[in-house]
């Protein structure tokens, strides 16, 4: 379960309708998204990121996202959250020169 911070219960309005869409990285890392057009037509945007326990790992809210649809608002977050992952992350990709050969091929490491 999510341990949501401040930055989500300050966002949240039961009176707005929203989009969400949760997705979940082969790390157990969980990001959420959230979308709505506000009571003045502002689209507003929320985005979590939650580690394997729930623990939160960043929350972010944005109250106009000026000249966004809902649509393009969370492709928007979703690529945000990514990227606090990335920068965040420990591992580091291997580099072309590390890659070990693919199967069948005659390179000698």
């Amino acid at each position: 379960m999510r341990k949501r911070g401040s930055v989500y219960w300050s966002w949240a309005d039961p009176e707005i309708h929203f989009r969400h869409k949760d997705e979940k990285l082969s790390d157990g890392t969980l990001l959420n998204v959230q979308v709505r057009t506000s009571k003045t037509g502002e689209t507003q945007l929320f985005l979590g990121v939650y580690g394997q326990q729930g623990t939160m790992l960043l929350e972010e809210a944005y109250d106009s996202r000026p000249g966004e649809t809902m649509t393009q608002a969370m492709a928007w977050g979703f690529q945000r959250a990514n990227e606090f992952v990335a920068m965040t992350s420990q591992s580091k990709p291997i580099s072309q020169t590390e890659r070990s050969p693919r199967r069948g091929s005659r390179r000698v490491i």
